[in-house]
């Protein structure tokens, strides 16, 4: 074992995991760390908000499918990138989040700059760490991005006292990391996996319902051979939108608070409900005694504890997604009374009454002369995509018109904060999509409000040359909050009202950006298409219809079928 500073031993792991781009801002008890970085071959990115640097490892995380890494200095520096903890914890996102504490003598002391992150972070971590002894510190790096990125994926954090990080250390022998309390379980029971097939095989109105797992286990083809193969609908989570090709006729887009109409009454109606990787959140289930009331549910996770948290399964099958999947793909392939076009033919009446539900109730929206509607745009914005670009999102109707206009035929292409809902998350996150795809169209759309959460990290977009695209749909208002207050507190907006906004296009100026306006439906296309082919970080302010509103919509405590659609 070779001795070294406990820095050097940082940069080691980091190099031993394949980590190659960092997201920090430093301070004082990290300095010792960001000295070693510089004789490193490890791209350190200098945010200007130390929650911009947790979501840019987010969306680095969340584009590539590694573990991303973001370094902070202690006391403020932890404080400020709880958020972003959180928007990883809630979404199962793997990062690595290297925090600096005040040396060992003086914790507890309230030295400069000292809190006691581990304790604020121990609700939204999937685990974390004080490094007390300098040996100990090699072995925590390894457990923790092991941690990080196995079974259900998370966040974990380390705190590192100043004085481990000076200390001489020997670096150990690199080891497969093995944890008797952490087995996580990937391979499903093959006496579930026959439940579950031989209850499709019997179904005539099965839905799927898949959530972000589908993306996390990369089961996305397995996910498609299956549904194609049964001929079954799918609808999508906000999170598992890019799990399965939203242009398949079998797609039914998203369901829940603002799903589709026809997702909502499939799963209404369905007699077998198949949910692979979701986790029966509330925005999805609405009111839980009417939630898929003649469904039987069959649950695939690797979360045991998802398992019936929310809504009462019964046939539960705890494994990796992709193996499970990959399981019912050859089971139906090894049973000899398999007839794909049988199941076509038994499944016809099911998918001509959600053919018929869509005709009915489309996602829509009224047009008004040349005013602006943020549906429009995102429709435009996917015309002139091709549906390839990876899309960030802030949070609110942004969010929600992206979900439900662009459509998302691969996964990693959606990136938004869904658990939390996390404002501010957009604009950070593209960076570090883009800075993992350098070549890659990465599109921000955002609020007026939202955009404003995290914008000074236009300057880290411009000094590492990441040319994201933010497309901000501006109403003046904080519009998913005056939205509610319009359909049930009789249009009283407290506090929505965005009475001082900024100049978006000379703000982009003022950052060495590009600022480019649209006032009226004619002038959409144009400076869409002049931003996207821009060299340069964009900024494309769209004045849209200021009351818009997002529709179809599930109100507090009704069920998923009660939607209002105007």
């Amino acid at each position: 074992m070779s001795k070294m500073t406990g820095a050097q031993a940082i940069v080691k792991c980091l190099q031993e995991e394949g980590v190659n781009t960092i997201f920090g801002f430093p301070g004082g008890a990290v300095i010792d760390l960001y000295d070693e970085l510089l004789d490193s071959d490890i791209k350190h990115v200098l945010v200007r908000h130390e929650q911009g640097a947790v979501h840019a490892a987010d969306g680095y995380a969340r584009a590539t499918g590694k573990t991303g890494v973001a370094l902070l200095t202690s006391g403020p520096g932890a404080t400020n990138g709880v958020t972003g903890i959180a928007t990883a914890y809630m979404d199962s996102i793997p990062i690595v989040v290297f925090t600096g504490q005040v040396p060992r003598a003086l914790i507890g002391n309230d030295a400069f700059q000292e809190v006691d992150i581990v304790g604020i972070t121990r609700p939204c971590t999937k685990h974390n760490y004080l490094v007390n002894d300098p040996d100990d510190l090699v072995p925590i790096i390894r457990e923790a991005f092991y941690i990080a990125s196995s079974g259900r994926p998370g966040p974990v954090l380390i705190d590192l006292p100043k004085d481990v990080v000076a200390a001489t250390i020997r670096f150990p022998e690199k080891k497969k990391v093995r944890m008797q309390t952490y087995q996580p379980n990937y391979d499903p029971h093959p006496g579930q996996v026959d439940k579950a097939c031989r209850a499709i095989a019997k179904a005539k109105r099965p839905v799927l319902y898949i959530g972000g797992g589908v993306i996390l286990s990369d089961a996305h083809k397995e996910m498609t051979e299956l549904a194609e193969k049964i001929t079954v609908p799918v609808t999508m989570t906000l999170m598992g939108l890019g799990g399965f090709p939203g242009t398949s006729p079998l797609s039914m887009g998203m369901l829940g608070m603002h799903g589709s109409y026809a997702s909502n009454m499939a799963v209404a109606k369905s007699d077998l409900l198949i949910a692979v990787g979701a986790r029966f959140d509330d925005r999805i289930t609405g009111r839980l005694d009417a939630f898929a009331p003649h469904a039987k549910i069959i649950h695939i996770d690797i979360d045991p504890t998802s398992i019936s948290k929310n809504v009462e399964v019964d046939i539960p099958i705890v494994a990796d997604c992709k193996l499970a999947l990959r399981a019912m793909n050859s089971w139906f392939d090894d049973w000899e009374d398999f007839d794909a076009r049988a199941f076509a033919e038994k499944h016809r009446p099911w998918l001509e009454q959600i053919e018929e539900w869509n005709r009915k109730h489309p996602l829509t929206y009224q047009e008004e002369g040349d005013i602006i509607k943020p549906q429009f745009v995102i429709e435009k914005l996917g015309e002139l995509t091709g549906g390839d670009a990876i899309i960030t999102t802030e949070v609110g109707q942004n969010q929600m018109w992206t979900a439900q206009f662009y459509k998302f035929n691969k996964p990693r292409h959606l990136l938004t904060s869904g658990g939390l809902g996390t404002m501010g998350y957009g604009l950070p996150a593209a960076i570090g999509a883009k800075l993992a795809f350098p070549d890659a169209l990465v599109i921000d759309v955002a609020g007026d409000g939202s955009i404003q959460m995290n914008i000074q990290e236009l300057a880290t977009a411009k000094q590492y040359g990441a040319n994201v695209k933010i497309v901000i749909l501006n109403n003046n208002y904080l519009g998913m909050v005056r939205q509610w207050q319009e359909l049930f507190y009789n249009r009283r907006y407290s506090a929505t009202v965005m009475e001082v906004t900024p100049d978006f296009v000379e703000l982009a100026k003022a950052y060495g950006a590009v600022g480019l306006r649209a006032k009226t439906k004619n002038e959409v296309e144009a400076v869409l298409k002049e931003g996207l082919a821009t060299d340069n970080v964009v900024i494309m302010d769209f004045a849209i219809s200021r009351e818009e509103g997002v529709f179809p919509m599930v109100p507090a405590g009704k069920a998923t079928t009660e939607m209002l659609l105007v």
